[in-house]
C-alpha cells in the first residue's frame, strides 16, 4: 500500500499583540483540491504539531471563501494574497503562513486592518446622501466612464496592495493604494463629486499621494487586478490642478 500524501506547514503565530512571534509545524493529509483555508480548518480540528504536542487552534480570519470580503489576507510563501484561493496544488512546499506585518497582530495570522478603514474616513470614502427618502434614480454615469469605475469598485479592502507597499510601515502614515484608487472612483461619481475637492484636499496632506514612491508593487499584487497606479498618476494630475486653484483662488484653472 503506497504511504499517504501529506501537506506540509510553516506557521508563523504569536499568543498576543505583544508576545514574540514563532514558527511552529503542522503536517496534515493530502486532499484534491484544497486550499490554505481548508487546510488550517484541518489543523484546528486537531491542532498538533509535527512534534506530536497538542497546541492551541491557530487564529486567522475568514468570512466569503470566495476572494470577495478580503478577509483572509496573509502573506503566503513570502507573497500577500488571499488564502482562500491560495491552493495547496500550485505552492511550494512546505508551504509557510505569515501575517502581513503592516497591520498591528492580534493573534497567529489575525491582523487589526483599522489602519486602512481609517484612511478611507479620513478620503470620505462613500457617496453621502442626505436622508433616507426616495431621491429617484439620480443622474447616469456614461458607460465609459462606468465601465472603468467598476474596475476600481472591485476594490475588497483586503489590504494586500498596503503590505506590498515599502512606503506603508509602522515608521509612515502614508494611506496606501486602496484608499487614493477610492479617492478617484467616488470623484467620478456624479453625486460623489459634490466632495471632490474634500477628498482631493485630504490626499495633498500629510500622509497622502507624495508619500508615494511609485515601486508598483501594489498593481502586481492586487488580487482584482485594479489599476492601482494608473489612479495614482490621475490624481496626481488632479491635486496639481487643485492646487494651483487653491493657490489663487480660481475656478477658472
Amino acid at each position: 500500500m503506497s504511504e499517504q500524501k501529506t501537506v506540509r506547514f510553516v506557521i508563523t503565530r504569536q499568543d498576543g499583540p505583544n508576545s514574540a512571534p514563532y514558527q511552529e509545524e503542522f503536517v496534515i493529509p493530502y486532499r484534491p483540491n484544497m486550499n490554505v483555508i481548508s487546510s488550517l480548518m484541518e489543523i484546528r480540528r486537531n491542532p498538533t504539531n509535527v512534534k506530536g504536542e497538542k497546541t492551541t487552534p491557530i487564529a486567522w480570519d475568514m468570512n466569503c471563501l470566495e476572494e470577495v470580503c478580503g478577509a483572509c489576507s496573509m502573506v503566503i510563501n513570502g507573497k500577500p494574497r488571499q488564502s482562500c484561493t491560495a491552493l495547496i496544488d500550485q505552492l511550494e512546499q512546505p508551504v509557510r503562513l505569515e501575517p502581513m506585518r503592516t497591520f498591528p497582530i492580534v493573534r497567529d495570522l489575525q491582523v487589526d486592518r483599522s489602519r486602512m478603514f481609517d484612511s478611507l474616513k479620513k478620503v470620505k470614502a462613500w457617496i453621502p446622501i442626505d436622508g433616507t427618502y426616495d431621491l429617484g434614480p439620480g443622474p447616469r454615469m456614461p458607460e465609459k466612464k462606468r465601465q472603468w469605475a467598476y474596475e476600481l469598485s472591485k476594490c475588497m479592502t483586503c489590504g494586500v496592495c498596503l503590505e506590498a507597499c515599502p512606503n506603508v510601515n509602522s515608521k509612515s502614515n502614508f494611506i496606501g493604494p486602496a484608499p487614493l484608487s477610492q479617492v478617484r472612483l467616488f470623484n467620478a461619481h456624479p453625486t460623489g463629486e459634490m466632495n471632490r475637492s474634500e477628498r482631493l484636499d485630504a490626499i495633498m496632506g500629510e500622509g497622502g499621494l507624495t508619500n508615494c514612491g511609485n515601486s508598483q508593487n501594489c498593481v502586481q499584487s492586487c488580487p482584482k487586478g485594479i489599476p492601482l497606479t494608473t489612479s495614482i498618476a490621475s490624481l496626481n494630475r488632479e491635486t496639481t490642478f487643485a492646487s494651483f486653484r487653491n493657490f489663487f483662488g480660481s475656478d477658472q484653472i
